[in-house]
């Protein structure tokens, strides 16, 4: 009889605790979140300082402004994305720039010589200004961080280049490729480092990471060979540039012609 009851007060607490359970369990599923509140909060020149992060990060903040300050270079007249239909003076320089750094790079990895340059006229966010120039105009100029690439591309792939540069009708920056647009917007007289283009043979095309993947509608990148990122950054290359020249020269060099 002893034995009886210790089981029936066992089984009380067995279903006491297996009830407390599934009302917790219950309780604890109609704990929804129904609503999220909150507000933006805009940081600017009126949002009030904390004084004491002010003055950790002003030795910091010293050093960097220093670092972006460092004049490098000067440039004989500003430079700027708007002045040019098919080509800007401040394009010109970029993509020739890009060109002329990345190919030892190139040639030292692969053995192998690149062909053309493109970049996008959206990506060029500054002017070169007229004066001294430095670190931080390249940052200014070149505030992402894209890498350049090296996107092996068919001769037929080069044409849907040049058509693709005629129907966006913007100076995107261009080395290493010639061509005439026609009254009736076609593209003939395609030349590639002087010489004119061979349809299935292989080109190299250095352009940016964002570009090589489709940016900007260019999908003719899409149907490369091969891409080999060379792990150096546009804005570097700009920047290593900066550092070989004394006065940044302005070219005027006739890339894309147009008939009347």
């Amino acid at each position: 009889m002893v034995n009886v009851k210790k089981s029936v007060t066992v089984l009380k607490h067995f279903v006491l605790i297996l009830t407390l359970l599934v009302s917790g369990n219950y309780c604890a599923a109609q704990l929804v979140v129904t609503k999220i509140e909150g507000k933006q909060i805009n940081i600017n020149e009126k949002a009030a300082t904390v004084q004491k992060y002010d003055d950790f990060i002003a030795p910091y903040r010293t050093r960097i402004d220093a670092d972006l300050d460092n004049v490098l270079a000067t440039c004989p007249e500003t430079l700027d994305k708007s002045t040019g239909q098919w080509q800007t003076p401040i394009g010109d320089l970029l993509a020739n720039v890009t060109l002329a750094k990345t190919t030892p790079v190139f040639r030292k990895r692969e053995g192998k010589e690149i062909d053309i340059c493109i970049l996008n006229h959206g990506g060029i966010r500054a002017i070169l200004p007229k004066g001294n120039v430095t670190t931080r105009t390249a940052f200014e100029i070149m505030p992402f961080e894209n890498t350049t690439v090296v996107v092996a591309l068919k001769g037929e792939k080069i044409v849907e280049l040049t058509n693709y540069f005629v129907k966006e009708k913007k100076p995107h920056p261009l080395a290493g490729i010639t061509f005439t647009i026609t009254a009736a917007n076609e593209v003939k007289d395609i030349r590639v480092k002087n010489q004119p283009l061979i349809l299935d043979k292989t080109y190299y095309v250095v352009t940016s990471d964002y570009l090589s993947n489709g940016g900007d509608n260019m999908t003719f990148f899409k149907d490369s060979i091969k891409v080999y990122d060379l792990e150096y950054k546009l804005r570097n290359v700009l920047i290593d540039y900066f550092k070989d020249v004394d006065t940044i020269p302005v070219v005027q060099e006739v890339k894309v012609t147009q008939e009347k």
